[in-house]
C-alpha cells in the first residue's frame, strides 16, 4: 500500500469512525494520531491504517506526527481547551509543511456569536486562514447522533427532553458529515470552501417524536422544558459547568431558530441525498427500542 499522507484526528469518535470506514473502503491509506498508544483495537486491525502517538498539547510529538503529511482531518474531543488545543495543532501543522486542513467546525461559527463554541471554531478557523493553508471548513448541524444520548431516557420513559420549543432544526446524520469530509480528503475541488452541512429538512423535536414513535411501534413524547430546568439537569448529570454554560448557548441559539436553514452540501459533494431523520431511526432501532 503507498505511503499514507492524510492524517486524522479524532478517529475514535462518533465522526471519526465514519470517516475512517470511508477510508477503509475506499482502500485510502491513512495515519490516525492517537495519545499514548490509546488506540483502538479496530484501529491496530486495519491494512489502511497507520497508528501515530501525538498529544495535542505538545508540539512536538505533532512535529513528528505531522512528517510527510499532506492533508490533515482536524477534530478535537469537546474541552475547555479545545480551541487552543487547535490552535497548537494547526501551528505545528503549518511548521511541518502540511498543505490542507479539512476542519470539523460548526453550523453557524461566528467569532461574535453569543455561543462560545461558535466563537471557537471560528478563531480556529481565522488562524487558519492567516497561514495560508488551503482549507475545507465543515460546519454540520446538529448531529442526528445526538439523540442517542437519550436512548435510556426513551426506552425506560417513552419521553426526552430540551430547552428548544417549536424550533425547527436541520440535523444532519453523522455519516453523510463523514462522506463529506472523505470526499474533501482524497478528491480535488474542496480547497478554501466553507460547507455547511445539513439533512435535506428541518424538523422540530415534536416532529422527531413522532418518527419515533412510528418507527419504534410505541408512543414517545418529547418534553419542552425551561433553559433553567435543562440546566439544573445537565448540571446534575456531572457535566462541568463550562460545558453547562455552552449547551445553554446551543440550545437558545436552536430555539431561536437561527439553525432550521438547508443546505444541499451532502447531494453536491458525495451525489446521493443526505439522510433523513426516519432513516436515522430506522437505522438506529436497535439501540434506541
Amino acid at each position: 500500500m503507498t505511503q499514507a499522507t492524510i492524517l486524522i484526528t479524532g478517529a475514535t469518535g462518533n465522526v471519526g469512525t465514519q470517516l475512517v470506514k470511508k477510508l477503509v473502503a475506499s482502500n485510502t491509506p491513512f495515519k490516525a494520531l492517537v495519545r499514548n498508544g490509546d488506540s483502538s483495537k479496530l484501529l491496530k486491525s486495519l491494512p489502511q491504517a497507520t497508528i501515530v502517538t501525538g498529544d495535542l498539547s505538545d508540539s512536538a510529538t505533532l512535529s513528528n506526527a505531522l512528517q510527510g503529511i499532506d492533508k490533515a482531518f482536524l477534530l478535537t474531543n469537546s474541552s475547555e481547551q479545545a480551541e487552543s488545543l487547535q490552535i497548537n495543532f494547526v501551528h505545528a501543522a503549518h511548521q511541518a509543511g502540511v498543505k490542507h486542513i479539512v476542519k470539523l467546525s460548526q453550523f453557524a461559527s461566528e467569532k461574535h456569536s453569543p455561543v462560545r463554541f461558535l466563537r471557537y471554531h471560528a478563531a480556529v478557523e481565522a488562524y487558519i486562514q492567516s497561514l495560508r493553508f488551503n482549507y475545507t471548513f465543515l460546519r454540520p448541524n446538529l448531529y442526528m447522533q445526538g439523540l442517542l444520548g437519550f436512548k435510556d431516557l426513551i426506552q425506560q420513559t417513552g419521553k426526552f427532553y430540551a430547552a428548544v420549543g417549536h424550533a425547527a432544526i436541520s440535523a444532519v446524520d453523522v455519516r453523510d458529515i463523514a462522506a463529506v469530509a472523505a470526499a474533501a480528503l482524497t478528491s480535488l475541488g474542496h480547497e478554501n470552501k466553507i460547507y455547511n452541512i445539513t439533512g435535506s429538512t428541518a424538523i422540530t423535536h415534536y416532529e422527531m417524536a413522532d418518527i419515533l414513535s412510528q418507527v419504534l411501534g410505541k408512543q414517545i413524547a418529547f418534553v419542552d422544558v425551561a433553559p433553567a430546568q435543562m440546566e439544573e439537569a445537565v448540571r446534575a448529570a456531572g457535566f462541568p459547568e463550562w460545558q453547562v454554560g455552552g449547551l445553554l448557548e446551543d440550545y437558545a441559539h436552536y430555539s431561536r431558530g437561527e439553525a432550521a436553514a438547508v443546505f444541499n452540501t451532502v447531494q453536491e459533494v458525495t451525489g446521493k441525498t443526505a439522510i433523513g431523520f426516519r432513516q436515522f431511526v430506522e437505522d438506529y432501532k436497535a439501540v434506541l427500542a
